[in-house]
Order: structure tokens, then sequence, then C-alpha cells
């Protein structure tokens, strides 16, 4: 009898589409959080990061801020033309993920800890979290646009990282060609900015 269970639960997480290493977020908290103004003064830059690991619940409300669905078909970071061109990989210490933002989901890409390739200084493979922000460049074909989107996605973090008593930097000192390969990309795609984000020492 256990052995047909162990089958049916089997069974049932394949047909789901999710895969065991594949992390489903719990839904984002929409409400609530510190008012905008307050955010906004406490907005700062913090390299002094701990090891403290980042909590499901925050890291689904940190992805849905920076670049989630807010509407069936538009999210929370604007794009020029409406393209919708950036991708977000998330390096963890129990792996790389790609975020799927419509099913609000970490697919894991790798099960090894690239923290540290995600930047050239010390802290990034200590802390707990390092987002990468790629560009599709077929669907947004001028680079200044998916540059200024970026921005957005990189402001919407810093955001909520001041309403959640998080921090973070935004990064641009990172090795282009060994992170692309780490993260699989193709040529199509392109590393705009990386960023970290944690609790203070």
């Amino acid at each position: 009898m256990k052995k047909i269970i162990v089958i049916f639960s089997i069974c049932l997480l394949f047909a789901g589409g999710i895969n065991a290493q594949d992390i489903k977020l719990p839904a984002p908290q929409t409400t609530g959080g510190m008012p905008l103004m307050e955010a906004l003064s406490k907005r700062q830059t913090t390299r002094t990061f701990s090891n403290r690991d980042v909590d499901r619940q925050t890291l689904s409300n940190l992805l849905w801020s920076a670049n989630g669905f807010n509407r069936p078909d538009r999210r929370t970071a604007p794009t020029a033309r409406d393209r919708q061109e950036l991708e977000l990989y998330v390096a963890l210490s129990t792996g790389l993920y790609w975020y799927d933002a419509k099913a609000h989901t970490l697919v894991q890409k790798s099960k090894k800890d690239i923290r540290a390739l995600t930047g050239q200084q010390d802290f990034v493979g200590v802390a707990p979290v390092n987002i990468v922000i790629v560009g599709d460049t077929k669907k947004q074909d001028v680079e200044k646009y998916y540059y200024l989107d970026c921005g957005y996605v990189s402001q919407n973090i810093y955001l909520f990282c001041a309403s959640a008593g998080l921090i973070t930097v935004a990064r641009g000192l990172f090795d282009a060609p060994a992170l692309s390969k780490a993260l699989e990309l193709p040529r199509t795609h392109a590393i705009v900015l990386t960023q970290t984000v944690g609790y203070s020492k």
C-alpha cells in the first residue's frame, strides 16, 4: 500500500509540471508595507551583508515587487513599448533559478551555488540572494530601452528592501561572459545588471 502511495505522489508531482527542485513561491502579499514617502526616505545602498537567509514569503514579495504581474498581462515594472523583455535569474545557496513570473515560481536551472560569480566583491558569495537582470534583445532590440527598463526593476527592488527591512546594492561589476555561461544564456540575451539582497550584519 505504501508503495502505491509513493508512486501516486510521484505521478502527481510530474502531472503538476513542477520539478521537485523548483520552488513554488507563496502568493505575494500585495497590501500593507511602508508608506511610499517613508520608503523613499529610507532607500539606500548597503554592502555589509550577513549570511542570514531570506524566508520564502519575503522572497516571494521581493520578486513580485521587482517584476511580477499585478494585472493579467501587465507587470509591476514598466517596459518601453510594453515588450516585457526583462527576465530575472536568482542565485541562492541552493542553486540557480529563473523566475517564472506568470507561475510565480522559481525554476531551478542548476544546483550549483553560483552566487560568487554574480559579482567581483566578496559579499556576493555571502549574501543570501543575488538577482541577475537579463534583457531579451529579440523582444527589445533598442539597447537603451532595456537598460532604462532595468532601472525600473532595480528601483522596485530598492523600495521593497527599504520597506521590508532588507539591504541591497545594484552592481555593474561582474564577469559577463562567465556569468552568461553559468546562466546558459542564448546569444540573444544580455546581462544588464546584478543586484544583491539580504540582511545587514
